[in-house]
């Protein structure tokens, strides 16, 4: 029996454990790419695990806390800067791009290992990287230690063949997948896609399918090699990087999925989540207020030109707002250069820095009651920074109809020729990116402003806990939800105390009261519980303000990870119905912990009801050993793997 691809990687950059699924193993890490929404917890981390210099190949991009209204994103870019100096990391300024594309563009290389502070960090699978997003105390530790512990997942093939229509985008082949899979479709999974189809696609259609195989649950997402990999390559300058990859003929896969590109068209996201897939032609003409384009999803050269293609000689329509953002100084450069940006100015849209911006509610709010619709990777409630936004998510292709004519349209709708090439060359302007400083000349400290606050210290395991159940949540929670992201709280991700102020108030407006009240508390969820962005802000409000533990029906991987490394204890019901028989404030007792981490099993005593509900822990003994020690920080200073 063949191998697949993922596993290929995985074999040679084996540290530790056996590649069975389900089996906990240690692999090498090449690189690592941290952003500063999660940076300052992972530098300030990363300070703590006492290292004169990283050991993987490391950038830390600015790209998401973008304006500038005081002096706390400046300041934590500033600390930023100051961390990367001193250990020996690339820092990629504001203004020089979006992580994920100026990665691929940079620094993704076919086959290397690649973990970074941030959920859509798989992005570069499209490269033939294997490439993991993860908490940033996962990623300080691989900065540090050069290794990262994983669940090895199965493997899901996404058999690709025939091609693309005209009017169908890479955003619409994963609107699709995610209206087949849902949510939680890829959990436990790598997606491999493999298939005659995949030729059909380049590299950046491939990058935006790897991008929102986050929105699957999916650990990562993962595209052979081809000539389309070396002739971008090329065209970034590094042809040099690449290495032909694929699966064996022969490969073994736990679950195979066919899509026949031939039959893609336009789609959508309904809100509020990414899964609610609908074809465009299905929805009849839904006025469209705000329309946004860009995102590390779909902001590169090709998209943009599409989008161009389709503004061209048209004009906004009166009653959309339409902005774009560039991935990459590169492509604002070069879409510049060629005549595409001017086209976009004269239709009338908004054109922004080349960043995050919108997609994670860093600005361009819509107006109340607004339909948004972005080529972006998530539509969670709230997450545009307007609570009662309806946000759809769409192509550019879909974006740039609907702009001009006033509702969500397929592109079909316009006549439009996609007049360009991708270039044989982009340019790289290097202004925005300072190298690895040589180590005579690196600083000895880093400069913190006065809103980096220490980051909540996790306390070892005790043998009971005893607390109240301070908030039972439904299905579907995101980290959008236990820690929220708008333009007002972003510049207050160093600055923990703070944020808790403002923790689950998209579903209660009193979490953190709650939790003082009680002198801490439990939390119980349903399924899927700590979706969507890796920000391991979501376990640590909760470890400061006291929760001992998390039940839940299911967890998202990111977050159940990021609970363990806090320190907090996250189990499962053993049957979901018992979810029902609990009500919040009261009081449950978990007893007996030291003995039920070996056995796998929990008692949740709930002494209002005088019940007994079974939970489940299935931990890793590394894990059992992080609970035990008091969070990760402490149980990695000292280790080493693979000596």
């Amino acid at each position: 029996m063949g191998k697949s691809l993922a596993y290929k990687i995985l074999e040679n950059h084996l540290l530790e454990g056996e590649l069975k699924a389900g089996e906990e193993i240690a692999i090498k890490i090449d690189q690592t790419l941290t952003q500063d929404s999660t940076g300052t917890m992972a530098y300030l981390q990363l300070e703590a695990m006492d290292i004169d210099q990283v050991v993987t190949d490391s950038i830390a991009y600015i790209d998401h806390n973008m304006l500038q209204t005081g002096f706390e994103n400046p300041d934590d870019h500033l600390f930023i800067k100051t961390c990367a100096e001193k250990y020996g990391i690339k820092f990629s300024k504001p203004g020089g791009g979006i992580c994920h594309q100026v990665h691929l563009e940079n620094f993704a290389k076919p086959g290397k290992t690649l973990i970074g502070s941030d959920s859509h960090t798989p992005t570069a699978g499209a490269m033939g990287s294997l490439a993991i997003g993860a908490g940033g105390l996962d990623v300080a530790v691989a900065m540090a230690k050069g290794f990262y512990f994983v669940k090895l997942p199965k493997v899901y093939q996404l058999e690709l063949i025939n091609s693309l229509p005209k009017t169908a985008n890479a955003k619409d082949v994963i609107l699709t997948i995610l209206g087949k899979l849902t949510v939680k479709g890829g959990t436990g999974y790598i997606m491999e896609y493999t298939g005659d189809g995949v030729k059909s696609l380049s590299v950046t259609d491939r990058a935006t399918i790897c991008n929102m195989g986050a929105e699957l649950g999916a650990t990562t997402s993962i595209f052979p090699t081809d000539r389309n990999t070396l002739d971008y390559l090329k065209s970034q300058g590094r042809e040099e990087d690449y290495l032909e990859l694929r699966a064996d003929k022969d490969a073994f896969y736990d679950e195979s999925l066919q899509i026949d590109l031939a039959k893609i068209v336009p789609s959508v996201a309904k809100p509020h989540f990414p899964d609610q897939y609908e074809k465009v032609k299905n929805l009849g003409k839904i006025k469209v207020d705000q329309v946004a384009i860009g995102s590390c999803t779909n902001s590169s050269y090709q998209d943009l030109m599409k989008v161009a293609s389709i503004l061209d000689k048209r004009r906004v329509h009166p009653d959309v707002s339409l902005a774009i953002a560039p991935g990459s100084a590169s492509i604002l450069e070069k879409i510049t250069e060629n005549g595409a940006l001017a086209k976009m100015i004269r239709a009338g849209a908004r054109i922004l820095e080349a960043g995050c911006g919108p997609c994670i509610g860093m600005g361009q709010a819509p107006q109340s009651g607004a339909i948004s619709l972005r080529s972006f990777n998530r539509n969670f409630k709230g997450r545009s920074g307007t609570f009662d936004a309806k946000i759809y998510l769409a192509s550019p292709e879909t974006c740039a109809a609907s702009a001009v004519l006033g509702y969500i349209a397929d592109p079909s709708e316009l006549d439009y020729e996609l007049e360009f090439e991708n270039p044989k060359t982009f340019y790289h302007p290097t202004s925005y990116m300072i190298d690895v400083l040589p180590k005579d000349k690196r600083p000895k400290e880093t400069i913190k402003g006065p809103n980096i606050k220490p980051y909540p210290l996790a306390e070892a395991l005790v043998e009971k806990i005893e607390k109240v159940l301070v908030f039972k949540a439904k299905d579907g929670v995101t980290t959008d939800d236990i820690c929220p992201s708008n333009a007002k709280l972003l510049p207050y991700r160093s600055n923990i105390p703070y944020l808790s102020e403002f923790s689950f108030t998209t579903m209660i407006p009193d979490f953190k009261k709650r939790c003082q009240e009680n002198g801490g508390g439990l939390i119980v969820g349903g399924e899927n519980y700590g979706q969507g962005s890796s920000r391991e802000h979501a376990a640590l409000i909760p470890l400061y303000l006291g929760i001992k533990a998390v039940v839940a029906k299911s967890f998202a991987r990111i977050h159940r990870s990021n609970l363990i490394n806090s320190g907090i204890l996250p189990l499962t019901f053993k049957n979901p119905l018992d979810y029902e028989k609990i009500d919040e404030f009261d009081k449950l007792v978990i007893d007996h912990i030291f003995a039920s981490l070996d056995r796998g099993i929990f008692i949740l005593e709930d002494k209002n009801k005088d019940i007994r509900i079974e939970l489940e822990g299935d931990f890793s003994q590394r894990e059992k050993n992080i609970l035990l020690e008091g969070g990760y920080l402490n149980y990695a200073k000292n280790l080493k793997i693979g000596e």
